[in-house]
């Protein structure tokens, strides 16, 4: 897949990628329900009862109705409702839009008034959701909806080009001195859908490389399982399972191929062939300097190795090192990658 294919992908339109993976459209909403300013809550809110409400409302309010099957329509409740205050939130949750064939518009060919009817249009639902008042059971309560930022690419550029133009470090592409970002975090992807088949269900770098090489040249690449992730669902009592899902850091040889990758990676699922999982994954861009930080903590370590015993170096956990196909690091290169 070309830079000019990316170039012109329409934002309904779905992407085959490498290894039976397909980017597919979608349009992700966090949800959060508040108890109205007279209700006093007392018990726990009806999941089934609110999912039914929204998926109605959503089918009944607008001029094309909006299709949610339940499964894509996530609700959490809060525990603890009696040492919560008034204005405090009882629920949150998502809810996942993936029929948006009503949007296409197979006579228009401009991809930037495409772009802006989609983002009119998720615009029009945010403000039509936000703050409606469902009745469930003579208990009234109150809906928050916004666009998260990981699914708000627009908000993203504008936040790297902010986080530039104030000086704040950045990594410089030719010679005229201006900072770009360059490099895309993806977190929440199946670890297996990045594995050597019948090798290991890890995460492999090879594979990785060749699935993410879809949009452009890459200049250093790291994939790992993310077990900060599943930490953190746990402690949510979420259904994520730690080192089921992985975390990739994309570094781009060119800011366009990083620009393409992350518009076209933001708002769409991942789907495998053969499966049925949809994988809502996040992404966004590392304003943190994840290589140059692995880079000066390598440097770090080796200038220290001289003055180390050789106890330092008995047996424990392998560490997991980025890739850098360019830079020189270490000067030699892996015959195979292994898991």
């Amino acid at each position: 897949m070309g830079t000019k294919s990316l170039d012109s992908l329409r934002p309904t339109e779905t992407l085959e990628i490498e290894n039976g993976l397909t980017l597919v459209p979608r349009v992700m909403l966090n949800l959060t329900i508040f108890p109205s300013e007279t209700a006093s809550v007392t018990k726990p809110i009806d999941e089934w009862q609110l999912k039914r409400a929204l998926i109605d409302f959503l089918k009944t309010s607008f001029h094309v109705p909006i299709t949610v099957p339940e499964e894509d329509l996530h609700i959490k409740r809060f525990k603890d409702l009696k040492k919560r205050k008034r204005v405090d939130p009882v629920a949150g949750g998502t809810i996942f839009i993936r029929d948006l064939g009503f949007l296409n518009n197979k006579n228009e060919d401009d991809l930037e008034v495409l772009d802006k009817k989609f983002l009119d249009w998720k615009s029009s639902l945010v403000e039509k959701m936000d703050g409606i008042e469902l009745n469930l059971e003579g208990v009234k309560f109150r809906l928050g909806v916004a666009i998260p930022a990981t699914d708000d690419f627009q908000g993203m550029k504008k936040d790297w080009e902010d986080f530039y133009a104030f000086g704040n470090r950045g990594y410089s592409r030719g010679g005229s001195g201006r900072q770009q970002p360059d490099t895309i975090v993806l977190r929440g992807a199946p670890s297996r859908w990045f594995a050597e088949p019948r090798v290991s269900s890890k995460p492999s770098m090879l594979v990785t490389h060749t699935i993410f090489s879809t949009f452009g040249k890459i200049r250093n690449l790291n994939v790992a399982e993310d077990n900060d992730l599943g930490d953190k669902e746990d402690e949510n009592d979420g259904d994520i399972v730690s080192g089921l899902h992985c975390k990739i850091v994309v570094q781009f040889e060119r800011y366009r191929d990083f620009y393409n990758a992350l518009k076209v990676l933001c708002g769409r699922s991942l789907q495998k062939q053969g499966s049925r999982l949809k994988a809502d994954y996040e992404v966004s861009w590392d304003k943190d300097g994840f290589f140059r930080n692995t880079r000066s903590h390598a440097q770090e370590r080796s200038s220290r190795m001289p003055e180390m015993g050789a106890d330092s170096y008995k047996s424990g956990a392998p560490r997991r090192q980025p890739y850098f196909p360019h830079s020189g690091y270490d000067n030699s290169r892996p015959k195979r990658f292994k898991e």
